[in-house]
């Protein structure tokens, strides 16, 4: 099994980082209307970017990008969490998860 990661070099996990990247951005960008999806977006966003703290420290030799990408996914999860949290909060207030709808919200 170790020979299949051997083959791997830095511009394999650049490239799926930067392919990951775009997806994101171009996820971000098309679909406004739906919560959830630009919640997906962006969590697709902070996983190419744990990707290449991953490729770069595995090309270094050095753990630290490893130790980054730990604290990256715990922010990530609470992001979640607490996004799906109010998400479900305005749902049952207004009946809809389109932005559009929500950004007009009052006190």
């Amino acid at each position: 099994m170790s020979n299949v990661f051997a083959a791997l070099t830095l511009g394999h996990f650049l490239t799926l980082g930067a392919v990951l990247f775009c997806i994101s951005v171009a996820g971000i960008f098309l679909n406004r209307k739906n919560v959830i999806m630009l919640l997906m977006s962006l969590e697709l966003l902070l996983l190419s970017v744990n990707i290449n703290f991953v490729g770069f420290s595995r090309s270094l030799g050095d753990p630290a990008g490893q130790v980054f990408v730990f604290f990256i996914l715990t922010v990530a999860a609470a992001e979640a969490a607490i996004g799906l949290a109010i998400l479900v909060t305005l749902f049952r207030n207004r009946r809809t998860i389109d932005v559009a709808d929500i950004d007009s919200l009052k006190g």
